[in-house]
């Protein structure tokens, strides 16, 4: 039998006037649809056999059919799905009550079974998945081995999306577990970058970053990415600040520390509890132009009694995008941190000036502080200084440390 790709069933999908952009559950449950309305069928499903039971992942019956659920699950021998694979039951049965085979099972009665069409899904590494099946409870003795050849395409298609579903899933597993083993065995590390008042030059705070000793080496930005995209963000960041807040008890009360949150774990009922622990004034909620803002409203409820006891607000990478300044008009921050893509070559470029001019304009009017940020040389140090922003942090300024390096290097 000729092996069909996915495209003519999406077509097909297409002509009946659905949408084509499906998810692979959405897809998988239109092919559902389409073949046991072809075939005149009651129920269409797709089943996995999985230790000994038929577990029920795709299901399409005709109104009013509701007795084959996703979700539900049987022994495995009690059901067709096994005999057709096994081969104790041939895969078009125009007649359940004419095998005997199939009068022994309990569904054959029970439901009834009239005409049944099931086919084995093959994956590409030979597992047989489970089935692809459909039946009518009265016998249907037009169906035929055209019928049968549609199940088989219909199958094969079927067995490319749980194909994509099972290797999204091993994937999400295999992250899931990564994650939670940095979190169960805490393998980071909190590091702070010094901020500077470069008119006195002197160190006024810390940034707090995060280093991991998990592998395989990545930067701190895909560790977190991950862990949002698996439902452990949360967990992650607040095991994360746990442990900055522990080494920030090392750090005299005179300088503030920044760390950077996500707005959905700012939403996190721990939140506040944490932080209302430190000294009034000394913590800065830093928030990135790459976060993603659902509702402003909600952020700013939850702000509130933070800002109330004294934790600041700061607004990251402003002049990166545009994500960055609907933080800033909708969250008024204390504080505004200048992107490191205006800082860089500031003294060499009239429009890197210009624009930094403006948003420092801009925070004196309404009240916000300017840090610039990733200062590397004393030209873009003093261009900075000229303009009027008297805060920055830079690698010219001091690199991320640990706290025993702070003291070593003298910062503290």
């Amino acid at each position: 039998m000729s092996k069909i790709s996915s495209a003519p069933i999406r077509d097909m999908i297409a002509i009946s006037g659905e949408p084509e952009n499906y998810t692979s559950k959405e897809f998988i449950n239109r092919l559902l649809t389409i073949i046991r309305r072809h075939l005149k069928m009651d129920v269409a499903f797709i089943s996995e056999l999985v230790d000994g039971r038929r577990y029920f992942r795709h299901v399409d019956a005709k109104q009013g059919e509701d007795r084959v659920k996703v979700g539900g699950s049987d022994p495995e021998e009690d059901s067709y799905c096994l005999q057709v694979i096994e081969g104790r039951l041939p895969e078009l049965i125009q007649d359940a009550h004419d095998l005997e085979e199939a009068r022994k099972l309990a569904a054959t009665e029970d439901f009834p079974i009239g005409a049944h069409l099931s086919v084995p899904i093959r994956l590409k590494n030979g597992r047989i998945y489970g089935t692809f099946c459909c039946f009518s409870t009265h016998p249907d003795h037009s169906l035929n081995e055209r019928d049968l050849a549609m199940m088989h395409a219909f199958s094969e298609v079927a067995a490319e999306q749980i194909e994509q579903d099972l290797e999204e899933r091993d994937k999400h597993n295999e992250i899931k577990h990564r994650i939670s083993r940095v979190i169960d065995n805490e393998l980071l590390n909190p590091v702070f970058q010094p901020i500077y008042d470069i008119i006195t030059n002197t160190p006024i705070g810390f940034e707090s970053l995060t280093r991991f000793k998990a592998e395989p080496a990545r930067t701190p930005d895909v560790w977190f990415n991950e862990a949002a995209q698996v439902g452990l963000g949360a967990d992650l960041e607040i095991m994360a600040l746990r442990r900055v807040l522990a080494e920030a008890e090392r750090i005299s009360p005179h300088y503030y520390v920044s760390v950077n949150l996500s707005p959905q774990t700012l939403l996190d009922g721990q939140i506040a509890e944490l932080l209302c622990t430190q000294p009034d004034g000394r913590l800065v909620l830093e928030l990135t132009e790459h976060a993603v803002v659902d509702c402003y409203e909600d952020l700013v409820d939850a702000l509130l009694p933070l800002r109330n006891y004294g934790v600041r607000l700061a607004v990251d990478d402003a002049g990166a995008g545009f994500a960055s300044f609907r933080h800033i008009l909708a969250l008024k921050p204390d504080i505004i941190k200048l992107d490191i893509s205006i800082t860089r070559n500031i003294d060499r470029d009239a429009n890197r000036c210009e624009l930094a001019r403006g948003l420092m304009g801009f925070a004196h009017a309404v009240g916000s502080k300017i840090v610039a940020e990733g200062v590397e040389t004393e030209a873009e140090l003093d261009a900075l200084r000229k303009i009027g922003i008297d805060m920055a942090q830079g690698y010219l300024l001091g690199k991320p440390m640990s706290v025993s390096e702070l003291i070593t290097n003298n910062y503290l």
